[in-house]
């Protein structure tokens, strides 16, 4: 990793959105930049490496094997610019950090988060799975996208959606001709470790190079996805659950917002910190005092008011 050192931790993060997203454009919305920019700095990465991290022309996004191997390495060197104070000192400290481990994609929350609070910042931080619990435990993320089980003590979790998991062959196995397929289909083939997400990319390799099958969740499957592997899903494994999680100490109300944008709520929504302050008055008005009715203005004739109902 040393040979990355000295790379500027930015580049690092736009790459890292993109590989996730596999879409330029989508990873520009979640970072609220141009795609233009994006496409200028990630070719400038390349350059600076001295390769290709994504295939020239590839319909849709793909990573090359060198794309693959930086993107393992890019939340140590995101982490390790955290610590040193690399990129940011405590003054220009974000407004919401959110960390989210390999295979979830944020950009559809931080995209309605940009357009509700374009004037507070959002940071997203790659994490590693192994790294998830100690990101949170450590304050540098504010909450993250988990993959459960995790130690919840201290923290709040809301369980958001499951991943099916996926068998990922050589793409001329006889497993590739069925859409999907059960754990005793599988019973006589040798598999690969497919548990540790983080050496995901590792594990891939070793099935393209014949050398066993892997089950993964769906997702990790799709951001290590290469031409000459296919994933099936595995109708009967245990699937994998992702949550937001985070200190339940620190639940401020910029989490109470971001909680409420991944929850679907709408911005005028009464559990909203920001609709909150909206609607509250800056000083308690007064009844209007009963109007007195004035000698000579039919006062005799007047009907009583109708009784409204609440």
């Amino acid at each position: 990793m040393s040979r990355f050192e000295s790379i500027d931790v930015t580049r690092v993060r736009w790459f890292a959105a993109v590989a996730q997203e596999l879409h330029f454009a989508r990873a520009a919305k979640s970072l609220n930049i141009s795609r233009q920019k994006l496409s200028r700095t990630v070719l400038d990465l390349e350059e600076e490496l001295g390769t290709k991290l994504f295939v020239p022309g590839a319909q849709p996004t793909e990573l090359t094997e060198d794309g693959r191997a930086f993107l393992a390495a890019a939340p140590a060197l995101i982490a390790a610019a955290e610590v040193s104070g690399g990129q940011q000192d405590s003054d220009a400290r974000p407004g919401l950090r959110v960390g989210f481990v390999p295979g979830v994609t944020v950009s559809k929350w931080t995209r309605v988060w940009g357009e509700r609070f374009p004037d507070i910042a959002l940071e997203v931080v790659a994490l590693t799975a192994a790294d998830q619990l100690d990101a949170l435990r450590e304050d540098r993320v504010d909450m993250c996208f988990v993959r459960l089980p995790i130690d919840r003590e201290g923290l709040n979790a809301i369980p958001l959606y499951r991943e099916v998991p996926v068998v990922v062959v050589p793409k001329d196995h006889p497993i590739s001709v069925f859409t999907e397929v059960s754990v005793a289909d599988l019973a006589d083939e040798r598999m690969q470790e497919g548990h540790a997400i983080d050496d995901a990319a590792v594990t891939l390799e070793m099935v393209a190079a014949g050398v066993g099958h892997a089950v993964v969740p769906h997702s990790i499957a799709r951001l290590h996805a290469r031409r000459d592997l296919v994933y099936r899903t595995v109708t009967d494994a245990p699937d994998t659950e992702i949550a937001l999680a985070w200190p339940a100490a620190r639940t401020t109300d910029l989490v109470e917002e971001f909680i409420g944008i991944v929850r679907g709520r709408s911005e005028r929504s009464s559990r909203s910190p920001a609709a909150t302050d909206r609607r509250r008055p800056t000083a308690a008005k007064r009844p209007a005092a009963a109007e007195k009715p004035t000698p000579g203005k039919h006062s005799a004739k007047k009907k009583p008011a109708k009784r409204r109902g609440r």
